[in-house]
């Protein structure tokens, strides 16, 4: 039950951040969405930063909860999705890794038209 406490409160403080971040640029009119961009590319980092502590065995498990999957699930699920398939080509699953790449962009795009469709 721990764990699921965790996620809550690391996601949470991930969403005010991205938020924040958002928020922040807002003021700035662009047609780019910046602050998606950074949110994505800080969460990243911050990912992939956690992801090396914990395989040099320097993250407790509630750490893991809290910063990895709540805080940067949160923040940005892109860095999840970006660690997955960075592992996936890390272990010579290439052909996984692209049809990773490639399933999410085109899925993910459909059902954000499928979706939209559904409600008008």
């Amino acid at each position: 039950m721990m764990n699921y406490l965790l996620v809550f409160i690391g996601g949470g403080l991930g969403s005010i951040c991205r938020y924040g971040i958002a928020h922040a640029l807002s003021a700035y009119k662009t047609s780019f969405p910046y602050g998606t961009f950074i949110a994505n590319v800080l969460s990243c980092i911050l990912l992939g930063a956690l992801v090396g502590l914990m395989l040099k065995s320097d993250l407790t498990s509630n750490l893991k909860y809290l910063l990895i999957i709540g805080f940067c699930g949160g923040f940005s699920t892109f860095s999840t999705f970006s660690n997955e398939t960075f592992q996936l080509f890390s272990s010579g699953q290439h052909l996984t890794a692209f049809a990773n790449i490639l399933l999410s962009l085109i899925v993910c795009l459909f059902c954000i038209y499928l979706g939209m469709r559904i409600t008008q």
